[in-house]
């Protein structure tokens, strides 16, 4: 069969061009040759925030190429949430991926995305500057370049319009030589006269704004410290006067964070006794999470703390001292909270038309009351639950630590907590969720500032190795905040039962210098407390069901180191983020070293920790000297900031010993050796 024409379409033009622009992909116009790939950092296609602090520079690559090899123009566009866009040019690093970065000077939410275009003028400029170079005549080229002149003269207003239509009639009417001309359009004036007035008729957008939310510095760097204020009275139930008298305590180990378990009423109805018992004695106070009775519920505070007005001034106290109060946010109700009687539709009615207690079994929890997350009036529950928040935002409190997260719907924190951060945007919030690594991944992403992780059961090198690979580095850096925490009221972990004054050491080196945020339950941790209900990860004689009395000028108290450790993390930058983290190799599986390097290089510490709580080791480290900053034949010297002792080391190879009978870690600064301006040597 031979070949047949094939009839041209008789659709009209207009339709012909619609289908070429569904076809090619390119949005509205096919013509639009720029593509926009790879914007990064960006969290699920967008759906979700990175995080960043106040103060940061947020820095923003993408990759971007057109056929050929045309010049582009590439702009990083960011806003303040309701402002209108600020350009800033983006700068090519080779392989078509430019980058650029914007302040923040802010807390809120931040927006950004990217546009790009060919840049006619300078791709024409490119090729002159090549053929003049050449010595070829570029009569006809000029010719060309004036009309580009011209429509960039059309485009402009003021001086730049008068230069540019000047410089075009020049070159239509071929004014002077063709060199003259030609220098006339390589003139760097020229340049940004036109690269200030572009044509971005056919230039493509991201398809995504992306955003950022902006928390205060504490939301990356803090260090927290829990203590229950009912133990803090001499002889009684204690108050927020008699918690005031922690404040210079918690001053003194270098905290920033206090925080308090719940301050609420307690409920009487199935109050849980000593070691969590059903049945609760005369003088059992209960546990602090079965919040509300019949002084109120999660907007009062407990009749013997004190008033909401003597909470009020134990804030400002704190906060005069230089800390931030955070308090437990534990959304679930004891069987007298008023809220049983005024609403029960927000909780789950059984069949035998009792409510659903807390089960997790076969625990259970008869004084606590799930609240109906998803029941019909899920609404108005849900402004009652932002509304306590926003309670205690009036009263100071912008950091709070909220109970058990993952066990209440995702979709109501990620709506809730940018409720409250659109009143407060300084509010930071620390997940309590020991849970599967995606919902706690999920949780971060919806809004929480910071996370409980799996630290606390992390106990060998590997383990703890890869436990700091995953919450330092990928995406979920860009959106998760580890908070190591030794120990918790709820968790006395196997390691500290059974480790002695060692592993609390080790531990707390460990979590102090793993991650920029950390937080110890005191004073139960620096008093060495690890005797276990039997056969649990609990504490016996629970502080949370009984009123304890601690004795801080114990002999044996670690506070002395606690304090020297919240001291070196002030003092070394490195330690406040989690960024350019490293392993580093060790011939010894009792020995795990890691470093950390400030952004700007000049902060360095290396930390070397012995997991062996019962015989000393020597080992040998072999050091990855580009994450530390320092060349191969470099001699630089480290100071152990826990001991106080400094050697000089030369290459890779290092040797440490370590004894945990007298510190099982050692935490070094690292301090490179230069020379000043007379020529005299010296350790930065």
């Amino acid at each position: 069969m031979g070949l047949q024409s094939v009839p041209r379409s008789a659709a009209p033009a207009g339709v012909q061009a619609t289908a070429r622009m569904q076809t090619s992909g390119a949005g509205t116009d096919g013509r639009r040759r720029v593509l926009i790939e790879h914007v990064r950092p960006e969290i699920d296609g967008g759906r979700f925030p990175i995080k960043r602090v106040v103060g940061d520079r947020v820095d923003i690559e993408a990759d971007v190429f057109v056929d050929g090899h045309d010049v582009l123009a590439v702009r990083l566009l960011y806003a303040e949430e309701g402002a209108p866009f600020v350009e800033v040019p983006m700068v090519a690093r080779g392989n078509d991926v430019f980058a650029a970065s914007f302040a923040v000077p802010r807390c809120g939410r931040y927006r950004y995305t990217v546009e790009a275009w060919v840049d006619a003028f300078a791709t024409f400029r490119h090729g002159l500057m090549k053929k003049v170079a050449a010595g070829q005549d570029v009569r006809v080229e000029l010719l060309d370049g004036g009309r580009l002149v011209a429509a960039a003269a059309a485009r402009a207003a003021g001086e730049d319009q008068h230069l540019l239509a000047a410089l075009a009639r020049e070159l239509e009417g071929e004014l002077g030589t063709m060199q003259e001309r030609a220098a006339r359009v390589l003139d760097e004036p020229i340049a940004a006269a036109i690269a200030r007035h572009p044509d971005r008729s056919l230039s493509p957008r991201h398809a995504r704004e992306l955003s950022v939310v902006v928390d205060p510095p504490e939301a990356r760097f803090s260090s927290w410290y829990e203590f229950f204020p009912r133990s803090c009275g001499r002889d009684a139930h204690g108050t927020f006067a008699d918690a005031e008298r922690m404040i210079p305590y918690v001053v003194e180990l270098g905290f920033d964070v206090i925080y308090l378990p719940p301050i609420h009423p307690i409920g009487v109805q199935y109050r849980k006794g000593r070691n969590n018992t059903l049945v609760a004695g005369p003088g059992d106070p209960g546990s602090p999470w079965a919040i509300g009775a019949a002084e109120g519920g999660h907007t009062a505070v407990h009749p013997s703390l004190g008033t909401v007005a003597d909470f009020e001034r134990f804030v400002r106290a704190a906060n005069e001292a230089g800390i931030e109060v955070a308090i437990d946010i534990a959304f679930q109700a004891s069987p007298d909270h008023p809220w049983v009687k005024e609403h029960p539709e927000w909780f789950h009615e059984r069949a035998d038309g009792s409510i659903q207690y807390a089960e997790n079994p076969p625990k259970k929890y008869q004084d606590v009351y799930p609240f109906a997350f998803d029941g019909d009036a899920w609404l108005p529950l849900w402004d009652a639950l932002r509304d306590v928040f926003l309670f205690w935002v009036r009263r100071g409190v912008h950091v709070f630590r909220v109970d058990n997260p993952h066990t209440k719907p995702l979709s109501f924190w990620e709506w809730c907590l940018a409720e409250v951060k659109r009143i407060e945007p300084r509010a930071v919030f620390l997940a309590e969720a020991f849970t599967r690594p995606k919902v706690m991944l999920g949780l971060a992403k919806r809004g929480f500032s910071q996370s409980y992780t799996y630290f606390t059961w992390r106990t060998t090198k590997t383990e703890l190795e890869t436990y700091l690979g995953q919450v330092t580095g990928g995406d979920a850096a860009e959106v998760m905040r580890p908070n190591f925490w030794p120990n918790t009221p709820d968790i006395l972990p196997e390691e500290l039962q059974h480790g002695g004054r060692p592993a609390f050491l080790r531990r707390a080196v460990l979590a102090a210098t793993m991650s920029s945020n950390w937080g110890i339950y005191g004073p139960a941790f620096e008093l060495m407390e690890h005797v276990p209900r039997p056969g649990s990860e609990e504490y016996l004689d629970n502080e949370k069901f009984e009123l304890k009395r601690w004795d801080l000028d114990r002999s044996d108290s670690l506070r002395h180191v606690i304090a020297r450790l919240n001291r070196i993390r002030r003092e070394n930058p490195a330690l406040q983020a989690n960024r350019n983290v490293a392993v580093h190799r060790t011939d010894d599986d009792f020995v795990v070293a890691f470093s950390k390097r400030s952004d700007d290089g000049e902060s360095i510490v290396l930390t070397v920790v012995l997991l062996d709580g019962h015989h000393p080791h020597g080992c040998w480290l072999d050091l990855d000297l580009a994450a530390l900053g320092v060349a191969d034949d470099e001699t630089f010297q480290v100071h152990d900031l826990l001991g106080d002792g400094r050697w000089q080391w030369h290459g890779r190879r290092a040797y440490v010993h370590l004894d945990p009978r007298v510190m099982p870690a050692q935490v070094f600064r690292v301090r490179k050796f230069v020379r000043n301006e007379t020529g005299f040597e010296y350790y930065t």
